[in-house]
This record gives structure tokens, sequence and C-alpha cells, in this order.
């Protein structure tokens, strides 16, 4: 299929009248949707663009951002989706870092992208998707102006999604896409096919890393079509799965908790027949829901351990019933490494600091970051903190996640980007962010904070969580914030964050 961005054109070949994308906006066949990534790279390299250079998209699940992505795949272009929860700081910080030369916007968030439009200048080639947006040109005229035959000389792009640190600030992860390894042992198993009926619900926004990968890139790369949802609720998702035949989807096991609250009789209702696969990862998922989820569905879950820097392991359903709480079999003997605190590899079912190898020819770095990539290192294998151990059989199992990540409902929040806000507040002198369990998004976020003074303000609390929302993206926000006297550290300062979670393990079912 020669240049792995073109994979689409070869579908657009085979099957130009099938459904490739579906969405309350509209839809594209593979034709279409190929035509239009054509014209799109020939548009923005009449705007300046060249290899290497970088995109930045704001934008809802519609068939445009499967434009962008695939014009970017075959035009050498480095593409970035960001979250459009983020406040305007927030997603121009980002825009900015990644260097990006031309930004997509997505009309229904004109305030956010006018604002962010003014905070990122550099970003001088502006798109409006959907309507209009103050400074944008329009989409649809820029695509109209251009050819929509294959362009003559692709250059194969790829993603930089964009994940946090202990620094608070986001980082961009490059990894070049590399079909090869990307769609080994992860992607494997749902045996995609054209002319098999298949067809893929894409349930979560594509600005994470897996549903862009997983319900969109792949499955469009093998010829089957995608049906985007524009935001997730579970009703729909049963109503879409029964009216298009929905076979594969991808989801986390907050959508699975929610999927399971549905009244029974309209559970019991559901024609889900026609489902053949369901990938989840991002963030833990408790036996008991993962069991509910296959007496229902049946064994056709299939459970991956990753990151955004790589990934390691995965597990079918009959394994994982045998096996329940594993997340996975390394997909090579050597793939996973279990490390103590003095570098020494652990014996089975000793926890330790879970280091995954790096794969062939796709290795990650920090944008920008060479310290920080260097730290992730180990030889051949990284790790992002995570700490879990091996069984007698091999198989993984998480104990801990890295020890400043809080997973909300499959989003990554690290506590250090709160806390920098929670400071700023004159009455607090320390402050501390944990996540506590929840039933329904499997984490919230929780705030302790040390008062500067002997009676801090009557409405301090308040004061915070309003600093807060103000601040940062709503998902961030905590749901409660405790005001203590002082915060457990050490001696020499360090923070006992380990206490504070054992703490709070109580939690919130918020």
């Amino acid at each position: 299929m020669g240049e792995p961005g073109m994979r689409l054109a070869h579908w657009a070949r085979v099957q130009p009248d099938v459904l490739a994308v579906r969405s309350s906006t509209g839809d594209r066949t593979f034709g279409e949707l190929n035509a239009n990534a054509n014209r799109l790279a020939r548009a923005l390299r009449v705007r300046g663009l060249r290899d290497g250079d970088a995109v930045a998209i704001v934008c809802g699940n519609r068939p445009e951002f499967a434009e962008v992505v695939h014009a970017c795949l075959r035009a050498g272009l480095r593409y970035t989706p960001v979250n459009w929860h983020l406040t305007a700081d927030e997603v121009a910080y980002i825009v900015d870092d990644c260097q990006a030369k031309a930004l997509f916007g997505d009309a229904r968030f004109t305030e956010l992208m006018t604002q962010v439009a003014a905070l990122s200048p550099h970003a001088t080639v502006r798109l409006a998707i959907g309507g209009e947006i103050g400074g944008f040109e329009s989409y649809d005229a820029a695509i109209a102006e251009q050819g929509g035959n294959d362009i003559e000389d692709p250059k194969s792009g790829y993603r930089m999604l964009y994940t946090s640190g202990t620094t608070g600030k986001p980082k961009g992860v490059v990894r070049p896409l590399n079909y090869s390894t990307g769609l080994t042992g992860l992607t494997s198993a749902p045996q995609y096919g054209p002319g098999k009926g298949q067809l893929h619900l894409c349930a979560g926004p594509m600005h994470h890393g897996g549903p862009l990968v997983y319900s969109m890139v792949v499955p469009i790369s093998q010829g089957v079509g995608t049906v985007l949802m524009d935001k997730w609720d579970a009703a729909e998702a049963l109503r879409l799965i029964e009216r298009h035949r929905i076979t594969h989807t991808h989801m986390v096991p907050t959508m699975f908790h929610r999927l399971l609250r549905l009244p029974e009789e309209m559970r019991l209702a559901a024609d889900i027949s026609s489902m053949q696969y369901i990938a989840h990862g991002a963030a833990p998922c408790t036996v008991g829901t993962k069991k509910g989820m296959i007496e229902w569905f049946g064994p056709i879950l299939w459970e991956y351990y990753a990151a955004t820097e790589g990934g390691g392991a995965s597990v079918g359903p009959v394994e994982w019933l045998e096996k329940p709480g594993t997340v996975g079999k390394p997909i090579t003997e050597d793939h996973v490494q279990i490390v103590d605190d003095d570098g020494n590899a652990c014996p089975p079912n000793q926890p330790g600091t879970i280091y995954l190898k790096v794969l062939p020819d796709s290795d990650f770095e920090y944008f920008n970051d060479p310290v920080k990539t260097r730290a992730a290192h180990r030889g051949t294998h990284f790790t992002v903190g995570d700490v879990g151990y091996l069984d007698d059989d091999g198989f993984l199992f998480l104990t801990d996640r890295s020890a400043d990540l809080i997973v909300r409902g499959g989003v990554n929040i690290y506590p250090a980007e709160v806390e920098a806000v929670l400071l700023q507040h004159p009455a607090v002198r320390d402050a501390a962010v944990v996540g506590v369990p929840s039933a329904e998004w499997g984490e919230e976020v929780k705030g302790v904070v040390g008062r500067a003074s002997h009676e801090p303000p009557p409405e301090l609390e308040r004061e915070l969580m309003e600093l807060c929302r103000a601040r940062l993206a709503g998902f961030k926000c905590p749901q409660s914030i405790d005001i203590v006297e002082r915060l457990p550290r050490s001696d020499n300062g360090k923070l006992y964050k380990r206490r504070l979670r054992e703490q709070y393990r109580g939690g919130t079912d918020a």
C-alpha cells in the first residue's frame, strides 16, 4: 500500500462508496474521505506548510477531524489533537509548545478558539470547521479550491500526543506512526477486514489517544468504517449498536460502569448480537465491572496495558477469566521488566516499577525535553512510573498507578498542575492533590492544603474551588478540599503522598 498515510487511498480505490465515517454532522465514504484528505494536504502546502511542520486540532468527533488526520499522515506533518475541555491558556500552551503552524478549530468552540488564537499568534494558518470563527478561514472553502486526486509525493506524517508529568506542564510524546509495530499484539485480535459487514463505534473523544488510534485510524486503515459518538451516553451507545449493527468498539471502564447502571429492562431489550469485539484500556477496571460486561456482552472483551509512550501487554477474555484482574501478558517474554528501588529485577509476585521494552523503530522522546526522555529510559526499556508484578505464569498485574497520576474516567490528571493553582491563594502554605476511589469515574480529585495561618478564612474551601474552576479545565478540579494544619513531609521536605492516598482511600462515590 506504499506510504502508511496512503492506506486510506488504497481503500478509496477498492471500495469508494463504502461508509468510512458516520456522525451527527455528516457522513463520508472512503472515496470522499480520501478526496478531502488530498484537498486539505494541498491546501496546507499552498499555505506554506512543509514536511515536519506541526498542526494542532481542537475539534469534536466529526468527519473533518478524520480528514485533518489523514491529510497530515500523507503530507509529512506532525499533528496534535487538543482536548477542547481545557481552558484557553491550557490549549494555547499546547499549541505553542508543539510549535503549530496551523490551527484547526471547531466552530462549536468559537469563544475558546478566539481566545486561543489571541494567545498563540505563531499559528498563522487558521481554519474553522463547521461554521465561522473570527480571524479563521473557512475549512470548506479552503479545500474546495484544491483537487481531490491522490497527491503525487506523499510523505508519512505522525501524531504527537500530550501527556503531563510531575512538573504539571504537558509534554508532547513524539512517536513516529509505524503500522508494523503499532498494530502488533494490541490490535491483532479484532481481525478487521472489508466485506465482513464490520463497523466500529467510536465512543470516546478523538483528542484522546485510545479513540483516535483504535476507533478511527486503525479501522479505517483496515477498510472498516466508524460511527462517531458526539459525546458519551450509555443509552445512546446501545441505540447506535443496535441501529448500525456495530461489531467493534473501544471503551474505558467508566463507560462499562454506566452501561451496567442502565435499567435492566433497557439492557435486556437491546439487541447487541452484532458485537464481536470490545477493546478497553486507559484506566484500571474492577473485576466485578468486567465480569458484568462479559456476562452481558459475552467473552468479547480484550484489555491492553499501554501509555502514550508505548504499549506492553494485552489479554483476551478466556485468559482473563482464568486470571481475573490481570492487564495482560507481555507481547514477548522480555518485554516487561519489574524493577525494585535499587534497580534489581523483582522475582515473580513481587511488586516493583514496571518497565516496557522499546519496540523496533518505535522509540519515543518527550518533545524538546531530553532530560525527561533520559529519565524515563533504562537501557532498552522505559517506564511511566506504574507499579505492578508478574505472576508465576508471566501475567502482569497493576498494584498502583504512577505515584502522581490520577485517572478519572480514563483521562490522566497530574496533581502538580492542580497543586500549583492551589498554592496561588495567599492563605495556603502547602498543597497536595491525590486520587480517591469513585465507583463511576474510577478516581476523583481530592485536594488537601496546609493553611498559612492559625485562623484561615472561613470561606477558604469555596475560594479555592472557585480559583481552580477559573484556572483549570473542569475535569481537573477537586471535588473537595480539606484544610489541615500541615501536610506529611520528611525533614528534607519530601511529601509522603502515599500516606495521603492511604488516608483518603475510603474516598468518595461521586
